[in-house]
């Protein structure tokens, strides 16, 4: 029977520090701010289950990796951010022509955070061509501008270890809600 040795700095609430592998070899390392979540057994160790913050998703690292540097402070953990939000860049693929955009889904779907119809529609036809090959025909000449069509949106977060990290809906009805937003939306 294998035994797993727990670090006892490896606790829930304890302020951590972390680079990533990638990183350890640079001199001035980035080292991100976080927290320890939970402790799970892992293949041979014990892994600390750390949420660095500004981040919704869970790391699983080995409690003696080396990138891995336990702070003094041990508070509450703190409750990860549900309901409505607006969305940032960190959230969608990146801005086109100074527009956030992102595809929904395998369909190729296409939303752009703005309530200039202009900007939207511009922005999604450099969008589709960056893409080129993965999201639609590369033989298009653009975005059709009739098709792109303007919506009250809310976003949402989804709970930690779902598919997705926020959902979106749209419509009309969502005008004047809590944390609304105008999007253009591109069916594919």
């Amino acid at each position: 029977m294998k035994t797993l040795t727990a670090d006892v700095r490896a606790v829930p609430g304890r302020r951590i520090s972390f680079v990533y592998l990638r990183d350890m070899e640079l001199p001035d390392a980035p080292a991100y701010p976080g927290v320890i979540t939970g402790t799970e057994p892992g293949h041979d160790t014990l892994l600390a289950l750390i949420r660095l913050d500004g981040s919704r998703s869970t790391l699983r690292i080995p409690v003696g990796y080396e990138g891995l540097t336990y702070g003094d402070e041990i508070g509450d953990v703190p409750a990860l951010p549900m309901g409505r939000f607006t969305p940032t860049l960190d959230q969608l693929e990146g801005a086109w022509e100074g527009v956030p955009i992102c595809s929904l889904g395998e369909d190729g779907d296409v939303i752009a955070l703005t309530d200039d119809h202009q900007q939207a529609v511009a922005a999604m036809a450099v969008y589709r061509r960056d893409m080129a090959g993965c999201l639609y025909n590369p033989d298009s000449d653009g975005v059709d501008a009739d098709a792109v069509r303007a919506f009250w949106a809310v976003f949402e977060w989804e709970p930690e270890d779902s598919e997705m990290p926020w959902t979106v809906q749209w419509g009309d009805e969502f005008e004047g809600q809590d944390q609304a937003i105008r999007i253009h939306y591109l069916p594919a």
